[in-house]
């Protein structure tokens, strides 16, 4: 179980669960989550679902998430989400990271396993990215400096660098992997990514039983694609930018990410969801596969510390998938949402 610093167990309990936020999402967001709500259920998962819609309005000229939605993610700690669509206009920022902003979710944890039964080039991948979520690129720092140039900011402090290093620490010494891979380009920002550099060393001298090592993002790129298999034994930890490049990268390896979870990790809250689009172009047709959701839903049961209750959906989700019969579209298979779904209701 993660120390106190990092996780926050679910305060709002009712009839003796845990009561979890969660936000469905737009588009396909509805019924993969309404698939989960079936697989918890029949799993006896003590789970009260608080269910939220987080439909951003915009105050004082910046995107904002409803105060409900807010109240609701603080009270309970922790928060399942569906894909969101960002709204197509000017003043509308990403409410992903309007998200991350709000509650200072710090940690983007990416892990990626080989699903049995699911073939792609790779079968041995088994990686843990740890991208920092606040700051990098994504400080949403630009300006038009003069006609036809435009500058955008990388922001790095020394705190939410020593902050996202101490966790991925602390993931690793918790999860089993001997060794942390600090990810970077400081050959080039030497300023910017050095700062992000010295304080996972710093950190690292807290962790004497934890190896510590630094790769350069083209060289990581490069080397996992080859073979994933020397990942295997480490977490990887990196600015932002770097992170949603290769945690995509590693998606791609096991299938994409429709078979990806994630979680984002704060002191006050966390987020755990399904990284993929919300997919208009199949919405209500009963064709989505819930699989991303229903994973990063198990990262969110293991946060919790509900470990056992996460392997048992585990073992009959990827057996769904492993047997091949009632797979969705996107895996190969024929079958809709609710074929899927039903194929793991029946192994529990």
């Amino acid at each position: 179980m993660m120390g106190s610093e990092f996780r926050a167990l679910t305060r709002g309990i009712q009839k003796g669960n845990y009561t979890v936020t969660l936000i469905p999402g737009d588009g396909i967001g509805p019924e993969i989550a309404n698939s989960v709500k079936q697989i918890f259920a029949a799993a006896k998962a003590p789970i009260e679902w608080e269910e939220v819609d987080v439909t951003p309005i915009l105050q004082n000229g910046k995107t904002v998430i409803p105060e409900d939605a807010v109240k609701s993610i603080k009270k309970n700690t922790v928060a399942l989400k569906g894909p969101l669509a960002t709204p197509i206009g000017k003043g509308h920022v990403s409410l992903n990271l309007t998200l991350r902003r709000t509650f200072s979710l710090f940690a983007n944890v990416r892990p990626c396993v080989s699903i049995q039964g699911y073939k792609t080039a790779y079968d041995n991948v088994n990686t843990v990215l740890i991208r920092e979520n606040t700051e990098g690129e994504y400080s949403g720092i630009e300006h038009e400096i003069v006609d036809g140039v435009v500058q955008s900011i990388k922001l790095i402090t020394r705190e939410a660098s020593e902050r996202v290093a101490r966790y991925a620490f602390h993931y690793a010494s918790e999860n089993g992997r001997n060794k942390v891979t600090a990810v970077h380009k400081a050959n080039i920002m030497k300023m910017s990514d050095g700062m992000f550099l010295t304080a996972c060393r710093d950190v690292a001298k807290e962790y004497p039983n934890i190896q510590y090592d630094e790769d350069l993002l083209d060289r990581v790129c490069l080397r996992i694609a080859t073979d994933p298999t020397p990942f295997a034994d480490r977490v990887m930890v990196m600015p932002n930018l770097y992170g949603d490049i290769l945690s995509d990268l590693s998606a791609g390896l096991i299938g994409g990410l429709g078979l990806t979870p994630s979680g984002n990790i704060g002191r006050d809250a966390s987020i755990f969801e399904a990284v993929h689009g919300s997919a208009p172009d199949i919405e209500g047709k009963g064709l989505a596969n819930p699989t991303a959701l229903l994973l990063s839903s198990l990262m969110m049961l293991r946060h919790m510390g509900l470990f056992e209750l996460a392997d048992k959906i585990e073992k009959a989700a990827l057996s769904t998938i492993a047997e091949g019969k009632a797979i969705t579209k996107d895996l190969g298979g024929n079958a809709g949402t609710k074929a899927y779904t039903d194929a793991i209701l029946s192994k529990l």
